[in-house]
């Protein structure tokens, strides 16, 4: 048979103590390797977040080219339907461009600084 050994309390305090120093440094190694991961997952993300802002810029911008081509394409329908439709725009815009008058008026040009 095997003989039993004493336990004495001074060996039990060693062995708690120990036990303890064994969890506290499993608890310190398992938050070192969280914040590893955690480094690891950052570091992987911040290309991907640069990337996207680029992105995200890129696309308000044209958008701002299309909303712009939009207004240009509004004022140009408009000028076109006027000139279909509005004689009196026709009018203003020969006299205008094209230096055409009425016999008996008087025009008066103002030139603008350039």
């Amino acid at each position: 048979m095997a003989r039993k050994q004493k336990i004495t309390t001074g060996r039990v305090a060693r062995l708690e103590a120990r036990t303890r120093a064994y969890g506290m440094f499993s608890q310190a190694a398992f938050l070192v390797f969280c914040l590893a991961i955690g480094f690891v997952i950052l570091a992987a993300a911040f290309p991907q977040h640069q990337k996207l802002a680029e992105l995200e810029s890129r696309l308000k911008a044209e958008q701002a080219r299309e909303a712009a081509v939009l207004v240009m394409k509004e004022d140009i329908t408009s000028e076109l339907r006027a000139v279909r439709e509005d004689r009196e725009y026709l009018e203003i815009q020969a006299r205008d461009r094209l230096d055409y008058y009425r016999q008996g008026e008087k025009v008066l040009r103002i030139k603008r600084p350039q």
